[in-house]
C-alpha cells in the first residue's frame, strides 16, 4: 500500500465529563496539557501519527464548538480537514461520516481512527503495530482493533475475548462487550481472557462502509444523501445529523461484525478518562502523593492527587488517604480516588442544582 492510501481521523468532540472539573464543556481535556509536557493530548496524538501519515491525509472530527480550538492547536493540518458536527451523536455517525469524506478523496483508503485524549508511552511500538495494522486491513475485509492488558477491572472501557493463534501478530475476535457493568468488568479481568479495545481502530473505507450497510443500514441511508467535499455538504450535514441514531461504533458495529481482529499490543497506554488514571502516569513524592504544585505541605496524607491551577497557593493537606483534590478557578472537588467513576454524575446533578448553574 503506498503511503498516499493513508488516512487518520482523530476523534477529538468529547467533553471529558470523567475529567470534570479540569475538563469542561468549553475547555475539554484533549486540549490540554493535563501531565505538563508541553503539548496538549490532541498535539501529542497528531504528533505521533505524522510520523508515518503525511499532514494532508489528517482529518479531525469535533464538535463544530471546538473547530476553532483544533485549527489553532493543530495549524499543521489544513485547514479543511478540520470537520465539525452539527451535534454530538457518540462514535458511530462520526466514524461514518469520516468514512465516507475520506472515500471520496481515495475509494481505497486505509485509515487509523484515534482517541485524541489519550496517553502512548511507547511510541515506537505504536508505530509498529500500527504498520501491521494498516497492512492487514489493505489486503484483507477486516475490522482491525489494538488491544491492551487490562489492570482495572474499569466500566469505561470495552473488552475482547479473542481466539488465540500461536505465533500471530493478530487475532480473531470472539466477544466484544463494551462499558461492562463493574460486576462483568470483574469477571472479565478474574478470567485472564480479555483485554481492553484502545479505541484505536484500524480499516479500509471499503470494509467500514460495507460494515456498517450490514448493521446500520439506516444510519448509512441517512449519510447517503449527501456530497462530500462538495459546497452543500455542511448543509446536508446540518440536516441529517438530527435524525442520526446515538449510538456508539463499539455497540453499532464491533459487537456485531464477525470480522473483527485484534491486535494486542503493550504501548504503555491509557486514555486519562480519570483522575485515577492521571494519578498512575504521574511521578510520585515519598509518600506516593502525585501533585502537581510548587507550594503544598501534606502531613499523614498518602496516594492522593492534587492538582491546582494556581501555583502560587500554598496549600496543606493533612489525614488524607487515596483522594482526589482539584482546584481550579471555579470548582473544588475533594473525594475518594475509588470514586472517580461517579465524577460524571457529580457534573449531571450539578448542572440540575440551581444555585451552581452560574458556575457551570
Amino acid at each position: 500500500m503506498s503511503k498516499s492510501d493513508k488516512y487518520c481521523v482523530i476523534m477529538a468532540g468529547g467533553i471529558g465529563s470523567r475529567f470534570w472539573p479540569m475538563s469542561t464543556q468549553k475547555f475539554p481535556k484533549q486540549f490540554q496539557d493535563i501531565l505538563g509536557t508541553g503539548r496538549t493530548m490532541i498535539q501529542q496524538t497528531y504528533d505521533r501519527i505524522s510520523k508515518i501519515i503525511p499532514n494532508e491525509n489528517i482529518f479531525v472530527i469535533t464538535n463544530k464548538e471546538y473547530v476553532t480550538l483544533s485549527h489553532q492547536q493543530l495549524p499543521e493540518i489544513p485547514e479543511e480537514n478540520v470537520v465539525g458536527e452539527p451535534m454530538v451523536k457518540n462514535t458511530a455517525a462520526c466514524n461514518l461520516y469520516m468514512a465516507n469524506k475520506i472515500a471520496e478523496i481515495d475509494p481505497d483508503a486505509t485509515m487509523i481512527v484515534l482517541p485524541a485524549d489519550h496517553l502512548i508511552l511507547k511510541e515506537d511500538i505504536f508505530l509498529q503495530k500500527a504498520e501491521i495494522a494498516f497492512d492487514l486491513a489493505s489486503k484483507h475485509d477486516y475490522l482491525v482493533t489494538l488491544g491492551i492488558t487490562p489492570t482495572r477491572p474499569d466500566t469505561g472501557y470495552g473488552y475482547i475475548q479473542f481466539v488465540e493463534k500461536k505465533g500471530s501478530d493478530y487475532f480473531k475476535v470472539k466477544t466484544f462487550t463494551e462499558k461492562p457493568i463493574l460486576e462483568l468488568a470483574q469477571n472479565f479481568l478474574e478470567s485472564g481472557d480479555f483485554i481492553w479495545n484502545a479505541g484505536i481502530f484500524i480499516w479500509n473505507v471499503k470494509s467500514i462502509k460495507h460494515a456498517f450497510e450490514m448493521h446500520l443500514p439506516e444510519m448509512t441511508q441517512q449519510f447517503m444523501s449527501c456530497e462530500y467535499n462538495s459546497e452543500s455538504e455542511n448543509s446536508c450535514i446540518e440536516i441529517i445529523y438530527p435524525k442520526v441514531q446515538k449510538i456508539s461504533i463499539d455497540n453499532g458495529i464491533l459487537e456485531k461484525a464477525k470480522n473483527v481482529y485484534v491486535i494486542p499490543a503493550d504501548l504503555g497506554w491509557s486514555d486519562l478518562g480519570t483522575w485515577t488514571s492521571v494519578y498512575e502516569n504521574t511521578e510520585k513524592d515519598e509518600n506516593q502523593n502525585a501533585i502537581n504544585q510548587k507550594y503544598l505541605l501534606t502531613y499523614n496524607s498518602e496516594g492522593n492527587i492534587v492538582h491546582i491551577k494556581t501555583n502560587n497557593k500554598m496549600v496543606v493537606i493533612d489525614g488524607l488517604k487515596d483522594y482526589i483534590v482539584v482546584d481550579t478557578d471555579k470548582v473544588l472537588l475533594i473525594c475518594p480516588r475509588e470514586h472517580d467513576q461517579l465524577i460524571k454524575d457529580y457534573v449531571l446533578d450539578l448542572k440540575n442544582f440551581k444555585k451552581g448553574e452560574k458556575f457551570m
